[in-house]
């Protein structure tokens, strides 16, 4: 009995001395790599081009072009801090054409603050701060999205998806389908912001080097907070007042973390 005590009390030591230990890890001036992993699905499906894809209404469709803006990632820390990207290089396209063989598209954001984040924040598509800066201001991210493919005349601005294909239904077959969606300059505003609580903390250290796994449900853009037709004028989407916000509104809910690796 004696021993069994003793046993007990040794583990409880040992207990404490670790987790005052953990207490006083000291990261001030660590900085870590953190890796975002964007993976794009139909429901519970992997996303392939020119398959098709049922909706809830019968309509059918199938995409050759899959791509969409991110930027203004920010994290927040256990301790509730806020750790912001720098705002030049804070925007990505993600584009399902430059995936891996497993369809995942990987941002690497560099000289991260060390700690333990529990929450990440995205914006898709492009705010009206950095747009009113001016196209000279877009530094080369201007250039980039205009080879993809994700710039109107400036007047109008970005592009922040771009969904390209054909749709179905009992009356038509392989009609063309666009939905390019994104504000129109400054008299509609069209950029959402997504916050995902992570499941496990990605823990960012000189030596640790996490990967937070975001799945994004491209099924909810059409099938999300608001249903839509194709037929009501949802297979033609680009600067209309009335679908565009329809569609970030959706857009903004099919974003959800799996899962954080700390490799």
């Amino acid at each position: 009995m004696t021993i069994t005590k003793l046993a007990l009390a040794l583990l409880l030591c040992i207990s404490i001395i670790s987790c005052s230990s953990d207490d006083k890890e000291d990261l001030t001036g660590q900085t870590g790599t953190l890796d975002l992993k964007f993976d794009n699905g139909v429901g519970d499906q992997d996303f392939i081009f020119g398959t098709s894809y049922n909706k809830s209404n019968g309509e059918s469709y199938k995409l050759t072009t899959l791509k969409y803006i991110i930027s203004n990632v920010r994290v927040k820390d256990s301790k509730g801090n806020m750790f912001i990207y720098p705002t030049a290089n804070n925007v990505f396209i993600i584009d399902e054409a430059n995936g891996n063989n497993a369809g995942e598209i990987f941002i690497t954001l560099n000289n991260v603050f060390a700690a333990d984040y529990t929450e990440i924040t995205f914006g898709i598509g492009i705010d009206q701060e950095r747009f009113l800066l001016g196209a000279e201001d877009q530094g080369d991210f201007l250039a980039e999205a205009e080879e993809a493919g994700m710039l109107w005349a400036w007047a109008t601005g970005y592009r922040f998806m771009r969904f390209d294909g054909t749709y179905s239904s009992s009356s038509v077959t392989d009609e063309a389908l666009a939905i390019h969606m994104g504000s129109v300059g400054t008299s509609l505003d069209n950029y959402r912001e997504v916050t995902l609580t992570l499941p496990n903390t990605a823990r960012v250290r000189e030596t640790a080097h996490p990967e937070i796994h975001i799945k994004a449900d491209i099924s909810k853009v059409f099938d999300g907070a608001t249903s839509v037709n194709f037929a009501d004028g949802y297979s033609q989407v680009h600067t209309s007042s009335e679908t565009t916000p329809v569609i970030a509104d959706n857009l903004k809910g099919i974003f959800e973390v799996h899962h954080v690796h700390n490799n």
